[in-house]
């Protein structure tokens, strides 16, 4: 298995259709096997804050995190991406250079996911507290849920109400780039050129210091810190490039729909197959008027051709999403244990089991797999008109939307036991 993964995206006015909200979009590529769940956690306040838990170590809490909505890797605390309460959304990329990426246990680039999604109300402040968090705590440790040691360095993709920032680090070193209108993407590789507007304080003198940066010709951090070749970033560089053109081919008209279908391509590589495949997916849409809902759509299994958008709307009194959230081990999850990753847990949960019997079948059986998807097309566009009202005048009636995400993954299941 040669891993690769993942590939975000935001269009923001004027390439957005209307020219009033911001779509955000991001497919998952993660190892086949490996089971993604979606998952909500509600604000909350801590009176005397105390060490928090996240994948490998403990770091300090903060007085008040944001209620926040992931697709995560079952097996970690971070996440691959997700929203919070103020539209704040955030999506990670692997990406790897010059900087050797650390095997030492430290923050995942997904726990810096939730960690922005928790403390962060606006994507500048993201990258805020992504960077501080880099700084005290370093990034690295295993990435997947097995024993071969995968690492990589982080770059993200960042967006709120307003404006978009893509944060691209190595190590500790790190450099932003503001998105104020248009589109921009990430895969997995260094994006951000000349185009600078936040950086470490010693990002150029370490380049200077390792010699790969005279200090004379213009600086650009993808030239920098980036490998000159490799296959893997070969790779990547084809389906960045792909995820461009698919971008500016819908420029101007860009919807929930166009997105969805952005990360449903398989000709470009966006929607990834094999050993490593697309494992989750998710598409929001935010308003730029802030009396107006964010609605966040997450698909919960593989393979988003195969799989419905499901949305998902901040309103009080949201239970956990009981069809998506996977089977919880305690301290005996092997993930805890050292040595770590002995063995590997059944992590699936029920929509993800429902899926995988009907995705076999799709596979399978032409006419009636078919059908299937069909039925599954016609939830999902019934769901995308639904949501349109309310990104249109707000919501009167929040009571409504408590169990939106829940009620739509059992009208799936729903569809899939009728197969």
């Amino acid at each position: 298995m040669f891993p690769t993964s993942c590939d975000t995206f935001v269009a923001l006015p004027p390439s957005t259709e209307g020219q009033q909200r911001i779509v955000f979009g991001k497919n998952s590529d993660r190892p086949c096997d490996e089971v993604q769940e979606v998952v909500y956690f509600p604000a909350k306040h801590y009176e005397d804050p105390e060490k928090l838990e996240c994948t490998y170590i403990e770091i300090e809490q903060v007085a008040d995190t944001y209620a926040v909505v992931l697709s995560r890797p079952a097996w970690l605390w971070g996440a691959e991406m997700g929203a919070n309460e103020h539209q704040v959304c955030v999506g990670n990329e692997a990406v790897w250079g010059k900087e050797s990426a650390d095997g030492e246990e430290a923050l995942l680039g997904m726990d810096l996911v939730r960690l922005a999604l928790e403390r962060a109300d606006t994507a500048e402040r993201a990258v805020d507290v992504i960077t501080e968090l880099l700084e005290k705590y370093g990034q690295g440790g295993n990435c997947m849920e097995d024993e071969c040691g995968f690492t990589y360095h982080n770059s993200f993709l960042i967006s709120d109400r307003t404006e978009a920032w893509v944060l691209e680090t190595a190590g500790k070193y790190w450099a932003a780039e503001r998105v104020e209108a248009g589109c921009r993407n990430i895969s997995n590789q260094y994006s951000i050129t000349t185009k600078i507007d936040k950086e470490h304080p010693a990002l150029r003198t370490y380049a200077q210091e390792q010699h790969w940066w005279d200090g004379k010709a213009q600086f650009s951090f993808a030239e920098v810190y980036s490998y000159s070749s490799t296959a893997r970033i070969e790779a990547a560089g084809g389906r960045y490039c792909e995820g461009r053109k698919l971008l500016q081919k819908s420029e101007g008209h860009i919807t929930a729909e166009k997105m969805m279908d952005i990360l449903r391509d398989k000709e470009s590589g966006i929607n990834m197959e094999g050993m490593f495949m697309t494992t989750g997916s998710m598409v929001s849409v935010i308003p730029k008027d802030p009396n107006l809902p964010g609605v966040h759509f997450f698909t919960a299994t593989p393979d988003p051709d195969r799989s419905v958008f499901k949305p998902f709307v901040f309103v009080l009194d949201i239970k956990q999403l009981k069809h998506t959230c996977s089977p919880c081990f305690g301290e005996e999850d092997p993930v805890k244990k050292k040595p770590r990753f002995q063995s590997k847990p059944n992590r699936k949960h029920p929509l993800f089991l429902k899926h995988e019997v009907v995705a076999a079948i799709i596979d399978s059986t032409r006419e009636r797999g078919l059908k299937i998807v069909q039925n599954m097309r016609e939830l999902e566009k019934k769901k995308l008109e639904e949501m349109e009202q309310y990104l249109t005048e707000g919501i009167v009636d929040s009571t409504l939307l408590v169990h939106l995400f829940t009620d739509t993954v059992e009208e799936e299941i729903d569809i899939y036991s009728k197969a």
